[in-house]
Formats: structure tokens, sequence, C-alpha cells
């Protein structure tokens, strides 16, 4: 054994940098990223085929494809991620295929998930083509892995197998060919792992079926960021034509796409449509459905070779489409099934709470704690979450039907039930249904509505919170807890009151009331606001309190002015710590800023959401109001919408990106409405308080007019004034005020996306020089709508490029949403799903506003 290699055996078992051949071209590199780690010898130049008495060693080379994009070989997942007291795995290796030029190390295909290669003889690891002409992996002498081609001695004896060959193609396919004579010009082929995919499918891939030799092309997750194997969750094609996401146990099916050939033809160009709408996918993929004599499949195509791209069965159960971003050397997910991360079936595990709006979005419930910390580091959850404390439940010795329990119940409310219940029919009330639950020390849970008693046995799977936008279940479940584990809201209804504890409890109290009486005179006296609302800086998680001299320093005396609103100016800023970019609101006046400034802290510091500006963190010192958000680089909408045709530079915004920005907008009210812990409206949509960022995703900003107004919407706001032009009209009635108004707003908002201009009345001269004509858009945008010419109110300046079942739609929903009675307006959830294709919506009828202004077209119009 040479020097090198015997350095490379002993290189598995110790730390890299502790071993080292100097001044030899075949040293072995030790390539480490966040997601893996892989062995290669630098050779002159890499082939992309294996032939027969050749072999590939752990630790040795790899095959790359013709045109370098893809690289086969062994590799150890997230060996660079784990540290050596988080590593039991050790070294367990794979053979398989990835992105061979992007930085990001990504796996596309894996050949022996379930057989990793493990312990010291790591040496005796080879890929190689057996005797009978089958690709093997051999270690220690045995096969753990083989294409299972040739199985019988007669087909064996009737290939040649120095002729088989495994050749690693540009696409990313490992086929494994053989040439059947020296004079054949094409080469046979027998296998491809194309035809054995595994989490991922790559372009000209197939997911699907061949009828003639049942070959079921299907996918399935792998178990965890570090484990390749086989996870809950598998994708395919089923003999009635259904691509099917299924959880494998317990066996569900969760999603499914298209019914018929007739469906799925139908799906395609709606899929289509679907990739164009995004600048990142338009043009850049092809989908396609076959269905003929001998197969039906889906496949996709990618007219871009220089692109990479690739769709994944994710460990949680989602379908991602996914594309490498040069700009930011990262995988950026366009496109996810379903939408809701919560619908694959348990996929946050047993005893969990899902929220879809949240991250992370699986929670334990109360009193459980995570089975396995390190199993959620790495996205495995399937081992759910466990009891703090372990029920208390007997059962008599007499009599085995008898059970004693101190158990409690702990009610979730909000949230869909989970799967399996055992319904008991004879129960009539909740009390009764309660003790049946406890009757069982196998119940774990019970839940009683509408007369109807049902409990669960064993583990809770898929409790899924309430979001608003695809789950708004109502249902209550009844957790059952050790008593020692109930929460202390509920046990003070559980205890009587104690006297002294009471006489106590009001002395401290009163003391307490005192005392923060003291605090706030001293507060008004010196003009200090307190301590920040979340957390203090270095908080990740929390909003940071800035001081004024910080700010004033980052804004270099508020110089570079951004923009300016009603009750401030807004000015861009670099954090001197960390040179981050950042928009600074300097709040005026003292008494209705320091009211818009206690909302915006208030409502932006809770929430979270792609289509909602940031809030990273604010000043209150003095007389000074200020927050900082992040920055934003392309500015409002207005700016992009509304610019002057005869500005050379100017661009007009693309319909696809029109489209895009109005799903954003919905979307990010939606979350503000539905999804927030309270109901938040922002009262002042415009195209000036819709900022987009560098690809132009859209991110509603200015929370300065919003409010907690509670679920019941029943309070009446009679301090805040919107902007002219986009008030609902029960602004002017003095009745309560509801999220419909920000529906309005959207409407008036959608109207300017489709024409490109304001809304506000255009006066052109007629004959007499006092005579002025409007022409109010909405009106204009109604009539043609009720007309079937919607065509002529887009804007002028696309030149017909633009989807007309797309206007239309965004035309039905503005005139939807701009109707005079707010119980007519939809809520801001049916407008996300009506946008993404998901909900049909009739013409709407002429609002009566509308319709007075259009008796009298002489009339100007203004709110």
């Amino acid at each position: 054994m040479v020097l090198w290699q015997y350095c490379l055996v002993l290189c598995l078992e110790i730390p890299p940098n502790e071993c080292a051949v100097t001044h030899s071209k075949w040293q072995p590199k030790w390539m480490r990223s966040t997601d893996v780690l892989v062995t290669n010898l630098d050779f002159p130049a890499a082939s992309d085929t294996l032939t027969a008495g050749q072999s590939l060693a752990v630790g040795g080379s790899k095959l790359v494809s013709g045109n370098g994009k893809f690289a086969l070989g062994f590799f150890q997942p997230a060996a660079g991620t784990i540290s050596k007291s988080q590593n039991t795995s050790g070294s367990s290796w794979y053979l398989g295929i990835w992105f061979n030029k992007i930085p990001v190390f990504t796996v596309v295909w894996v050949a022996n998930r379930d057989q990793p290669i493990t312990g010291p003889s790591l040496n005796r690891t080879q890929l190689q083509i057996s005797s009978d002409g089958n690709l093997v992996i051999v270690h220690n002498d045995s096969v753990v892995w083989s294409t299972h081609i040739v199985n019988n001695r007669t087909r064996a004896s009737s290939i040649n197998t120095t002729a088989t060959a495994a050749v690693v193609l540009n696409s990313g396919n490992l086929a494994l060919t053989v040439t059947e004579s020296p004079s054949s010009s094409s080469d046979l082929p027998l296998w491809q792992s194309f035809d054995h995919p595994t989490d991922i499918v790559l372009p000209g891939a197939k997911v699907g079926r061949n009828k003639i030799t049942s070959l079921n092309r299907k996918g399935v997750s792998k178990k965890s960021l570090i484990d390749p194997g086989l996870g809950s969750y598998s994708v395919e094609l089923d003999t009635s034509g259904q691509v099917v996401l299924k959880r494998l146990n317990p066996s569900v099916v969760y999603w499914h796409w298209a019914s018929s050939k007739t469906s799925s033809l139908k799906l395609i160009p709606i899929l289509k449509s679907i990739l164009d709408m995004d600048p990142r996918t338009k043009g850049l993929i092809n989908p396609a459905y076959v269905d003929n004599d001998q197969e039906e499949y889906y496949m996709y195509t990618s007219p871009d070779e220089s692109s990479s791209t690739f769709v994944s069965l994710d460990i949680s159960g989602q379908i991602k489409l996914n594309v490498w971003s040069e700009a930011s050397q990262s995988w950026q997910t366009i496109y996810s099934q379903p939408a809701d991360a919560c619908t694959p079936a348990a996929t946050c595990g047993a005893f969990t709470v899902c929220n879809g709006t949240a991250q992370p979005f699986c929670d334990c419930m109360g009193s459980f704690s995570q089975k396995s910390p390190r199993d959620w580091m790495f996205n495995d959850r399937t081992g759910g979450c466990i009891r703090n404390t372990p029920l208390h439940c007997n059962t008599s010795s007499n009599n085995k039907n008898t059970t004693s329990s101190t158990d409690i119940f702990n009610p979730i409310a909000h949230i869909t039930l989970p799967y399996n219940p055992q319904s008991i029919d004879v129960v009539t009330t909740q009390s009764k249904c309660e003790e049946a639950c406890l009757s069982s020390c196998s119940c774990t849970a019970y839940s009683y509505s509408n007369s109807r008693c049902s409990v669960w046995h064993g583990e809770l799977l898929s409790v899924n919170r309430n979001d608003g936008i695809d789950n708004t279940s109502e249902d209550v479940l009844y957790l059952r807890l050790a008593a020692k584990d109930l929460p202390p809201s509920l046990m003070k209804n559980k205890r009587k009151p104690n006297v002294g504890a009471v006489t106590a409890a009001s002395i401290i109290g009163f003391g307490l009331i005192m005392l923060m009486v003291l605090l706030l005179i001293w507060r008004n006296r010196f003009k200090w606001c307190g301590l920040p609302l979340y957390s203090n800086e270095g908080s990740s998680a929390g909003i940071i309190a800035f001081r004024y001299t910080d700010l004033v320093r980052a804004t270099k005396n508020f110089s570079e002015k951004l923009g300016g609103g009603g009750f401030g100016s807004v000015y861009k800023g670099v954090l001197s710590d960390s040179k981050t970019t950042v928009a600074v609101k300097r709040l005026d006046g003292a008494n209705q800023g320091e009211k818009q400034f206690r909302a915006e802290v208030s409502s932006i510091g809770l929430i979270q959401h792609i289509n909602l500006v940031k809030l990273i963190g604010f000043c209150c010192e003095g007389h000074h109001r200020l927050l900082v958000y992040e920055h934003i680089f392309n500015g409002s909408l207005d700016s992009h919408l509304f610019k002057k045709s005869n500005n050379a530079d100017a661009a007009v915004l693309n319909w696809n990106t029109r489209y895009q920005i109005t799903l954003g907008v919905a979307r990010g009210l939606s979350y503000l409405h539905q999804s927030c812990r309270e109901c938040i409206i922002h009262c002042d949509v415009k195209p000036e308080n819709i900022l987009v960022d560098a690809s132009f995703a859209p991110k509603v900003a200015d929370f300065g007019l919003a409010a907690f107004v509670g679920r019941d919407f029943s309070r009446i706001l009679t301090t805040f004034r919107g902007t002219k032009g986009y008030l609902a009209p029960e602004w002017l009635t003095g009745v309560a005020i509801t999220p419909k108004i920000d529906v309005y707003g959207f409407g008036m908002v959608l109207m300017e996306i489709i024409s490109g201009s304001r809304n506000s009345p255009e006066t052109h001269n007629t004959s007499s020089s006092t005579s002025y004509h409007a022409e109010y858009f909405p009106v204009q945008a109604i009539n043609k709508l009720h007309g079937g010419d919607v065509k002529s109110l887009v804007d002028p300046r696309l030149h017909g490029d633009f989807n007309l079942e797309e206007a239309e739609r965004v035309c039905k929903v503005a005139c939807w949403c701009i109707q005079d009675n707010e119980f007519d307006r939809p809520t801001m959830g049916e407008v996300v799903r009506v946008l993404e294709g998901l909900q049909e919506i009739d013409v709407p009828p002429m609002p009566r506003l509308l319709a007075a202004i259009t008796a009298q077209p002489g009339a100007a119009y203004s709110v």
C-alpha cells in the first residue's frame, strides 16, 4: 500500500486536518459543506463512465457527467453540521448523485438509502460491475446494493459483461448500458436511476407507471436532514390517474392532483400559467402529462441547461419546486403543494399542534416535550412529543372494568380534531363524555360537540391550529393530563378560595398598584418610555431598543429622505455594528405621533410574514419617537406603477409581476386579519404603503393606522382617518370599523394595478372652459366588466401582453371588494383563494355609489 492510500484509511478514523501528505498531487481532499462530507481524490480529469473491471471506492474518485453538472460518489450526510459529541451515526456512508458545481451540497439520488455502509473496513467498499452484469456496492465481500437486472445464469450468459458500463448522463441520470456487439453503434439500456427515484425528481425524469412492466416510479421522502433513508411520505401516480401524496404509517392519502386524463390535461396549462407568473420560473420549466398504451406519467423539462432546478418531496410531506439563485447562492422554493405546511398527515408527530402560519410550524401540546430534540433539530419529528408527567390511572384488582384516576382535562380550542376518533353514541352530556374517557387508562383525549362524544386512545396525530386561511376549524379537544400538569388558569377553578391568601394578595396588589402609579409619575416627569416592549438589543427574536444618538449616526443626521406620510418622514440608515441598511421612520407630533408609535410597535412586532414589512426596532427617548424597519430597496409600488410614459428609463411592470403583487398583498392582509393573535386592521391600504423588494415581491408597510379590535369587531374606532380615494363608505357613517375597510382599499389598489394609473378622476375640458367631465376608473371598470370588455381596461403600456383570464379575475375581485355594503365584500382569505384559482366568483353588481356617479356623467367625484 502506497503512502497516500495508507493515510486515506487512517483519515477515516481521525479528524481530516490531522491527516495530510505533502508534496503529492494525489493527496486526498476532504470537502466539507453545511450538509455533507465528501471524499474525493483530485484526479487530473474526471470520467463519466465506470466500465467492467473498474471500481469506485469510499475515499476514491467520483464520476462526473459530461457537462460537469452532476457527480456520483460516496458521501457522508451532514458530517459538517454535527459536532463530535452529536455525531453518533459516525461513519454511515452512501452512494449518491449530487450537483457538482453548486456550493451548497445537494444530493439528488441515493442508491443504498436503507443500507448505509458502516464499520472500520471502509477501504473494502467498492462500486463495481459484477460478473452477472449488475452494478453493485460490495462491502467486505458482501453485496450491499444491486441494480438487480440480471438475476439468472441464462440471461447472464447471453450478455457480454465486459461491454457493460455505468454512465452519469448530463441530466443527472445514472444509466447501466451494454453494447450487444462490437459493430453496434448504440448501447442497450439495462437500468437507470430515473426509474428508481428517491425524494427528488430532476428535469426529464418521470413520475408515473409503465403499463407493460408495472414499473411504478414513485418518490419517498427522506427521514431527516442527516438520514437519507425511507421517510414518512410518498408521491406516486395511482391506477386512476391521480397524483397522490400519502403518509406511509399510518397509511393516509392527504392530497391528490387530478382524477382523470381530461382533468390532468387541463391541469398542465394551469401549472404553466402559475410558473409563468414568477419571473424566476417563467420559461424555465415546461411541465407535461403523457398517457398512452405503454406509459402514464408526469414530467418536466428545462430548456435552459445552465439553470439548476429540482422537485422534491420534503421531509414534512410537501412537494416543492426549487430553483438555484446565483444572486443569493442558495436554493429558493418557488412553489409548494399542499400550500399549507400542516396538510400532510401527522407532519409534526404525536401530541403536537401544527400552525401553518408560525415558524417553526410544529410545537408540542401543553405539558409535553420533544421526545428527541436532536431529531427535531434535523426535521425528523416522527417521534413527536411525550408527557412531562405520566397519567395516574389504576385498574381495580377485583374488577378490571373499574378504574380510578386523578387526571384532568385541558381544553385546546380552535383546532382540527385528531385522526381515528371513537364515537360513543350512548353519551349525551359533556360530563358523561369526560367520565367515559377517564374510565379507560388508554384514553388520551375527548371532544364533545353537537351532542356527539368522541374519544381517542393512544397517540394524537394531526391536530392543526385554526389559521383563518386554510384551516377555519373551531373544534375543541380536551387533552388528558396528570393533575400536577394542570395549567394555573384552570387550577384556580378547581380550588376553594383561602381567606388568608386572598387578604395577603389584596395587600400585595394594592402595594403594586401604588408602585405603578409612582413609576408612571416619574416616567411622565422625565419623558422616558421605559424598557423595550419585547427584548433588548441582541435578542434574535425580539425588537431592538435603539438609542436616539445611534439612529442619528446611522442616518447621518437624517440626511437621506426616502419618503413621508401623515405622521412622519422615513430616512435611509446603516447600522454601525452589522452594516445593515434600514429605513428609520421619525414620527412627528407629540400626541398623535405617540398613538401611532404605540400602534405600530404593538402590531408589527407581533407578526412575521413574507408579505409584511419587518420591524427591527424602535426608539422612545424623550420626545423622540422612531421606528426602524428593514429597508426594501425597490421602494413603494406607486413609484413603479405610475411612472411617466415619457420617462425613457421607466420600466413598465409586466402583467406577471402585477399579478404576483396582488396575490402577495392579499396574503399579507389575510394574515393580519385572520392569523394574528388579535385581528389587525391596516386602515390605510394604498400603493404608497406597499413596498416591493429586489424580485418585486410585495410587503405591506405602514401600520400607523392599525388597531387591535378583537375577534368580534364590535369596537368603534373614531380617531383614525385613511387616505382619500381608498376610504370605504362606512368611514363616513360612524358604524363599527371591520377588516372590510381594508378589503375596500385593496379593491381600489387592484383597479390601479390593472390600469397602471390613479383611480382619481382625470378632468377634461369640454366646449365650455368652465365645464369638466370626470373619468373615474372604477366606474369604467365595472361597466366594461358587465360588457365583457375587460381587455380595454388593462394598462395600454403592456401592449396587450397579459393574461386575459387573470385580468378578468382581478377585475371581478376588485369590483366585489368595493361594494357599498361591507357584508357583500369578500374576506381577504376568500380573495386569496380566488386569486390562486381555487375558488370561482360571479360578476358583481354595480355599487350604488358608482351607479350614482354613472347617472351623472358630468359630475366630478371625490371622497
